[in-house]
């Protein structure tokens, strides 16, 4: 399999589950790569798309286990494009939206190699769209916010409580383990009745959702039993929501 093809690395949005959701151009990418380095959270149909020829390495985190660190990942990428040419890095979303894909565009691209990036479409939109749920809407919210649940230090985002003081849509990506801290931090801003959905594996066919509003949002995770890899969206377009709105109604009925 040893090539004299250009050194190339690209890094493809796989989207948010689904697999129809990956863009053509992705797909495209996938069947050209001689070397494709993929996540635990992509779906596994689009493995499909790859050559036979081609050598695959999965390089994801299941149940808290990390096949490979972030180094050792970069370095993959390095050597394998050095050896075979071109090769893919599949990502779940968008590799640019808490995906570390500018970490390793930087690492690759010190070392002289081509790079490429092929968006992908990110759960923080399509996730929510799936409910029917508009992070923006006309006379309910003008902005959203998009911010990670963990940091790289393992702590809740300082942005998180500048966005519960606003009246923005507020999406959380890998929030679930913090999912008491941001109670907290909207109920200190007097948020309590906010409507908040949590969606589990979002887009695919096992998708959960839980929903209800800051105050019993973490009772309704222990009823459904949600988990992570899931979305949680804090605002009040997920009541507006054509198929939610029915369970927003009748809260309201039931505290008249």
């Amino acid at each position: 399999m040893e090539t004299t093809n250009k050194p190339k690395v690209t890094l493809i949005g796989a989207g948010p589950g689904d697999p129809d959701l990956i863009t053509v151009k992705g797909v495209k990418a996938l069947e050209k790569a001689t070397v494709v380095l993929y996540d635990a959270l992509i779906n596994r149909e689009l493995l499909k798309y790859i050559s036979k020829n081609a050598k695959r390495i999965f390089v994801g985190k299941r149940n808290g286990f990390h096949s490979y660190s972030q180094n050792e990942i970069n370095e993959l990428m390095v050597k394998n494009a050095f050896q075979y040419g071109n090769v893919v890095r599949l990502k779940g979303g968008d590799p640019f939206i808490f995906g570390r894909g500018a970490e390793e565009i930087d690492y690759i691209a010190s070392f002289g190699i081509e790079t490429k990036v092929i968006s992908g479409i990110s759960s923080t939109m399509a996730v929510p769209s799936s409910q029917g749920i508009s992070l923006t809407k006309r006379g309910v919210s003008e902005s959203f916010w998009v911010i990670t649940g963990t940091t790289s230090e393992d702590k809740l985002s300082q942005d998180l409580s500048l966005a519960a003081q606003s009246t923005a849509t507020v999406v959380i990506l890998m929030g679930m383990s913090k999912l008491k801290e941001i109670v907290a931090v909207f109920k200190k801003f007097h948020k309590e009745n906010v409507p908040t959905a949590i969606i589990q594996n979002g887009t695919t066919t096992s998708e959960k959702i839980g929903l209800g509003t800051i105050n019993t949002i973490i009772e309704v995770v222990k009823e459904k039993q949600l988990g992570s890899p899931a979305v949680i969206v804090i605002g009040e377009v997920v009541k507006e929501s054509i198929k939610l709105r029915s369970f927003y109604e009748k809260i309201n009925l039931e505290l008249l």
